[in-house]
């Protein structure tokens, strides 16, 4: 551990990979979308119960949450649910690199929700990088429009999931204000599994109905997308900024697509490559402007 945290920079690239390959493992699930979701977020929560429940200040924080922490945390959990469900249903239908693209405007809708619900403000270069990165998205329809309407549908469920997850981020910001990261993370991620379990029931999905590649798949994605991903993120906020963390996370189309290209033979199309540009340029360019606003404020 010590020499990782002289070259912290090593946990960024495992981070980098680990949220990468995500997009990947979905692909190889035999199961429907919200299977491979419920078991994502079970084995999520069987690996993090013993940590948190290891920790004597961690299970006094949840002896003592409010009910209003329990519904927010319930509502954002939801939203997760929703994010999860969806986006795997696209990664059915459109490419690899069109979809973690458009999934990547969750910055987007988190600051457009911020205005519209926590009375934030933006300037007018947010707005107009704002602008640009939705016409990203639209560059990336346009040219999957061009292979069929599965394609495109793809799209917009890459956009829902991309809405749902920006809901999910402004719940968070709410709660944080008053709860730990572990307390706060733990309820969400164990009503974002029942969710999905209960839509699975509704949809009559049995979860052992579709061999062992969608438990596998699940385990895949909660070691390496949410352990060795997001959580390597928040470890390595102690050692870099958060402009420059987030910055990092967008290295996760470009490393996906390229896993694409060589597993799935999916090789982007010029305006797919542009579109894709676009967009994580805008979601750069307006973390470097939120950031800058923050200290200018402080």
């Amino acid at each position: 551990m010590k020499y990782l945290e002289k070259h912290p920079m090593i946990m960024i690239v495992i981070g980098v990979i680990g949220i990468s390959l995500s997009s990947i493992f979905v692909k190889y699930s035999s199961a429907p979308s919200a299977v491979t979701a419920a078991y994502r977020l079970l084995w999520t929560v069987l690996l993090m119960t013993p940590v948190v429940f290891g920790k004597r200040e961690v299970r006094r924080k949840l002896r003592h949450v409010t009910k209003k922490t329990v519904l927010l945390s319930a509502l954002s959990g939801l939203f997760l649910a929703v994010h999860f469900a969806v986006w795997f249903e696209s990664l059915r239908h459109t490419s690899v690199a069109s979809s973690t693209s458009i999934v990547c405007t969750e910055v987007i809708w988190v600051a457009l929700g911020f205005c519209l619900f926590l009375r934030g403000r933006l300037s007018w270069k947010a707005m107009a990088v704002i602008a640009v990165t939705l016409f990203g998205s639209v560059l990336i329809a346009f040219a999957d429009s061009t292979f069929g309407g599965l394609h495109l549908y793809g799209d917009v469920l890459a956009l829902i999931a991309a809405v749902a997850v920006a809901v999910y981020t402004l719940l968070g910001r709410v709660v944080r204000e008053t709860v730990s990261t572990s307390v706060y993370t733990y309820l969400v991620y164990i009503v974002c599994a029942a969710v999905l379990l209960l839509f699975c029931l509704a949809q009559r999905q049995n979860l052992f109905a579709y061999g062992f590649s969608a438990p596998i798949v699940g385990l895949l994605l909660a070691i390496f997308s949410t352990i060795l991903g997001h959580s390597i993120f928040s470890w390595c906020l102690k050692f870099f900024s958060p402009s420059f963390v987030s910055a990092s996370k967008l290295c996760e189309p470009v490393v996906a697509a390229i896993f694409a290209g060589f597993l799935f033979g999916e090789i982007p199309s010029l305006l797919q490559i542009l579109g894709g540009v676009m967009i994580l340029s805008g979601v750069y360019v307006y973390s470097r402007i939120e950031r800058s606003e923050l200290q200018m404020n402080k």
